[in-house]
């Protein structure tokens, strides 16, 4: 090796260890960067040509990588929207709201989302989060997985939810065994069930059951009200005393009520105005069946409603599950699916390209993306109100800086040395 060689050997670590430098600073600066992803630098030997002895002169590049698949520790925050993934994934987001181009969209794993002026999911670096959009019909639909074209910015702000009529409306509770078949009647138990019009309006239904005196043990009469207070009829319940139905509806009696199905126990009654149509269908539980109304000794048991239907409603709140569903809650009551989060996926994480706003674009050496839902095969899983601290250990990267700095300033010495073994040769000729 001429001397010449030996400098720009020298040159080459010179040049690689203050890459590695850089490397660690970069690491350091981010240590307390949610969702960062240490960087570093890895020295390989360069041969440029060779000599008849079989030794070639050899210099020292730096590699530079990103150590993505090592994930961070998991902080609590408190905030609803501040999301962190534990495993294998990346949020996909983009600079801009609904963003068409597909290029556009990049994968990170900083999840401090909040909402903007418009109610968009952004987090600290400006990237909107995008997620799948359900249905009306609480359905995702077919998305195609393998590209970023199906996906839609997440908003959760000034989201109303359209108003349903009610068409169906099923009664439970227990009704107090001693009350029935006693020498004078008692008073009736009144409950009432609510039900929402075709235009989101709320009226409620009443429902009176009187016990019958003796000696109709175990037999009641209900009664059904409209809003106003006006009888649509009466229907007679007998209740099995013995037996493996011993409590349960043993027989209806629809006689004042004629439209009663008394196999099934439902009834569909007209709840609408003149000109305004409404069908409801109310069931009390068929015979011999406990999904309905019973009869036990012991208290009575306020009636147990359910109901289909709602008013129209705004969101108050939302909340997000570990497979990444994201729930409204809205002030009419109810609860609703809104997105879906997926979680982008490569062969090779370590193969992306870093990008600003600590975020990875897809490259050759990635592969190609998959949009898994959260918590399913490879996936991670995504836990709301946390954050993802960097994967960097300071302490490791100051050691790191220690090593680097010594190569580093022995580099430098083969610099002077050579220039020194230079200035030798020089005098020579003197």
């Amino acid at each position: 090796m001429s001397i010449s060689n030996a400098m720009q050997t020298g040159v080459s670590g010179l040049r690689a260890n203050s890459t590695a430098v850089g490397r660690i600073s970069d690491n350091i600066a981010n240590a307390n960067t949610d969702g960062y992803r240490r960087s570093f630098a890895q020295m390989v030997t360069t041969t440029t040509t060779s000599n008849s002895t079989g030794l070639a002169p050899a210099g020292v590049r730096a590699v530079q990588g990103t150590n993505v698949v090592l994930d961070g520790a998991l902080r609590p925050t408190g905030q609803a929207t501040d999301l962190a993934i534990g495993g294998s994934g990346f949020f996909v987001v983009s600079r801009n709201p609904d963003e068409l181009v597909e290029s556009n969209y990049r994968m990170t794993r900083a999840g401090s989302f909040l909402p903007d002026e418009n109610g968009y999911l952004r987090n600290a670096a400006g990237y909107y989060l995008a997620g799948f959009p359900y249905g009306e019909d609480g359905t995702l639909g077919a998305v195609d997985r393998n590209r970023f074209g199906d996906l839609t910015t997440v908003k959760v702000g000034d989201v109303q939810m359209l108003g349903s009529p009610t068409t169906e409306i099923t009664v439970g509770g227990n009704l107090p065994a001693q009350q029935a078949g006693l020498a004078a009647a008692g008073d009736p138990f009144i409950s009432s069930a609510e039900f929402f019009s075709p235009l989101g309006v709320a009226s409620r239904l009443q429902f009176a059951w009187q016990p019958m005196p003796a000696p109709a043990a175990n037999s009641w009469e209900v009664t059904i009200n409209d809003p106003a207070g006006v009888s649509f009829g009466t229907v007679g319940v007998s209740f099995a005393a013995s037996g493996g139905t011993a409590g349960a509806p043993l027989s209806y009696d629809n006689t004042g009520l004629p439209a009663f199905n008394t196999a099934t126990g439902q009834v569909t009654l007209d709840v609408g105005t003149p000109g305004n149509p409404q069908d409801i269908t109310i069931g009390f539980g068929a015979p011999g069946g406990f999904t309905g109304m019973t009869q036990f000794a012991g208290d009575y048991a306020p009636l147990k409603i359910g109901a289909d239907g709602s008013g129209t409603g705004m969101l108050v709140r939302t909340e997000i599950d570990e497979r990444g569903d994201v729930y409204g809650v809205f002030d009419n009551g109810k609860r609703k699916a809104l997105y879906n989060i997926p979680l982008a996926e490569v062969p090779n994480p370590n193969g992306l390209t870093t990008t600003d706003g600590n975020a990875f674009l897809l490259s050759r050496s990635s592969g190609a993306v998959r949009l898994s839902s959260a918590g399913t095969g490879s996936a991670g899983t995504i836990t709301a109100g946390a954050l993802e601290s960097s994967n960097v250990e300071v302490a490791q990267e100051l050691t790191d800086l220690i090593q680097t700095q010594r190569a580093y300033s022995s580099n430098a010495k083969i610099v002077t040395t050579v220039d020194e073994m230079l200035d030798e040769t020089m005098r020579l000729k003197r």
